[in-house]
């Protein structure tokens, strides 16, 4: 995992779409953590995505005890999803993301042809990101000081 960019250029670029990353994990619903993702390909914003219920569902994303829902969908699924139904593509794209991905997002972001991730906040379970790793998508946890 790379946690200094020898490039200040891209350095700008990864602090300001994990600005509007942030500021788009604010349309969350959720309220024990909201998440947003961007997909980045050829410096053009060609997704986004946060947490929250699939469409048409109820936009509550805990139940009465407060544990989240089994069927939310991540920030980054959602990011995902959109950009194939779009008719694009992200092979060879950066996912931004405000928390690190879980397992099963990253699955789906190997599966996507993204080639970086780049995110603020570290999960308490990091086999989404061990998975990342291994599959040789390059993976920055970008310091909120940086």
């Amino acid at each position: 995992m790379t946690n200094i960019k020898s490039d200040a250029k891209q350095n700008q670029f990864d602090k300001h779409y994990l600005e509007m990353a942030s500021i788009w994990a604010k349309n969350s619903y959720c309220k024990r953590r909201q998440v947003g993702a961007l997909i980045v390909k050829d410096k053009m914003i060609i997704s986004d995505g946060y947490n929250g219920t699939p469409s048409g569902f109820e936009n509550e994303c805990e139940d009465e005890k407060y544990k989240t829902k089994p069927y939310v969908l991540h920030a980054e699924a959602n990011a995902i999803t959109k950009v194939a139904k779009s008719g694009n593509n992200s092979c060879g794209a950066t996912l931004y993301v405000t928390t690190s991905p879980c397992i099963e997002c990253s699955k789906l972001i190997i599966q996507s042809g993204i080639v970086r991730v780049v995110f603020l906040d570290k999960y308490n379970n990091t086999e989404g990101l061990d998975l990342l790793e291994r599959a040789g998508i390059d993976v920055i946890n970008f310091k909120k000081d940086e």
